[in-house]
């Protein structure tokens, strides 16, 4: 038995059975460097899934690791924020200024389930109502009210909601009502859809509107650029809030903007991130209108969010993407990627769709001649880009889309390399 053998064993002897793990014989990844990782079976991988979009730069990065070992060595890890932090400070500063909101304030949290119940929080507390409006096909985290305002059965773990929610249809191309419909015939049919909830189902004042400018879990679905903007007009009506999910879409991955709202004409109440800004350091946090975020009436804090260590890290991160210009390196080599997909697998049988932007790319899988879902391909060119040495995420609402958000690093030879990879996989999983 090998290391990697006991260790399976192991993991499934203590860990939650709801717990997933990629690939038919799972990886343990035991070094990184650059956007490359090595497992303990001594084989060097190309990381396009970058632990979930979480390893923004990517591995080993000396700026940020020293920036981590000059806070280690005052020998401080923790203080609480009941004291002043100037690694906190001193990032809430950047991410207020580059939040395009005016007068905005930061709340610091571990992750973005946190960050979205955060935002929650505010939102109806400002509103005195919990009643949200949400997306189809969203995620937005895994605790009580998050998975109530997540719109994907297979996260959804449990019908029990603190929280009064109202669907809004989601922007899917290959199927649903707004499919069939062209970008500007989309964005009016979407107007009219919040108007008939907010006149059907919503009883006396809404909280807010969280949408995610493109939908992460859901398979990198997104709609018309200006749809958020659109949606917004209406909800100012009545004053309701849009919350905009960055946690995945944010710092420039997406490559034509640095957050996934600005290709709206908008500006949300909250914006909130997580993942990519501590390189992969526990960092996330909200973003937004000062009234908004003051209403909280009683005192609150979070212990570890935006602590001295992860701070630290996101300072040297959000430096490290501003100073490389990495959402122009996304948008330069993401186009590499996205346009060789498109002219080498466009017109492929099993090919239903191929999105994105940036490093924010996705393929969805369908079977031959239809747009039903096709699993089985799906995963026979999951486990290819393995084979191949490459590691992609999987997801969408049927489980038929391999996502890729690799490090912003990525270089132009990195995504030819992974292009010929992807290329073979679904070629090989067409002919199959």
């Amino acid at each position: 038995m090998t290391s990697t053998d006991d260790l399976l064993a192991r993991h499934r002897a203590v860990m939650p059975s709801w717990m997933p793990l990629y690939y038919a014989e799972p990886l343990e990844i035991v070094s990184g460097s650059g956007r490359r990782v090595t497992c303990s079976d001594g084989r060097t991988y190309l990381d396009f899934f970058g632990g979930v979009l979480t390893t923004m730069v990517g591995y080993d990065i000396p700026e940020i690791t020293q920036a981590v070992e000059r806070q280690l060595r005052t020998g401080v890890a923790h203080t609480s924020t009941l004291y002043l932090i100037r690694a906190q400070v001193e990032l809430a500063e950047k991410i207020a200024r580059l939040s395009g909101i005016p007068d905005a304030r930061v709340f610091f949290t571990n992750s973005g389930t946190e960050a979205n119940e955060a935002a929650l929080l505010m939102a109806t507390n400002i509103r005195r109502s919990n009643q949200i409006l949400a997306v189809r096909n969203s995620y937005h985290g895994r605790s009580y009210a998050a998975m109530g305002i997540t719109g994907h059965r297979g996260w959804s773990s449990s019908s029990l909601n603190p929280l009064q929610v109202s669907w809004l249809h989601s922007s899917d191309r290959l199927r649903g009502l707004l499919s069939r419909l062209g970008p500007d015939d989309h964005v009016d049919a979407a107007v009219d859809d919040l108007r008939e909830v907010l006149a059907t189902q919503t009883a006396g004042d809404v909280a807010a509107l969280i949408a995610e400018p493109v939908q992460g879990v859901g398979g990198f679905v997104a709609g018309p650029d200006g749809l958020l903007g659109a949606l917004k007009k209406v909800l100012d009506e009545t004053g309701i809030l849009l919350i905009s999910d960055e946690v995945q879409t944010g710092w420039g991955r997406t490559g034509d903007h640095f957050w996934g709202y600005q290709a709206h004409d908008v500006v949300p109440d909250l914006l909130t991130f997580a993942k990519g800004i501590g390189n992969g350091y526990a960092l996330a946090g909200v973003v937004g209108r000062a009234d908004v975020i003051n209403a909280v009436p009683a005192i609150s804090f979070s212990t570890f969010g935006g602590n001295p260590i992860s701070t630290a890290a996101g300072n040297a991160t959000l430096d490290y993407v501003l100073e490389h210009d990495l959402q122009g390196n996304a948008a330069r080599v993401g186009a590499i990627l996205r346009d060789g997909l498109v002219e080498a697998v466009g017109d492929s049988p099993i090919v239903g769709e191929i999105r994105g932007r940036g490093l924010m790319l996705a393929v969805e899988f369908v079977q031959p001649g239809s747009n039903e879902p096709d699993v089985p391909a799906t995963l026979r060119v999951f486990e290819a880009c393995k084979r191949g040495g490459l590691l992609v995420g999987k997801g969408g609402l049927y489980n038929n889309v391999i996502r890729m958000g690799p490090p912003l690093t990525l270089t132009e030879d990195e995504a030819r390399e992974a292009l010929e990879i992807l290329v073979t996989a679904i070629r090989e999983a067409s002919a199959a």
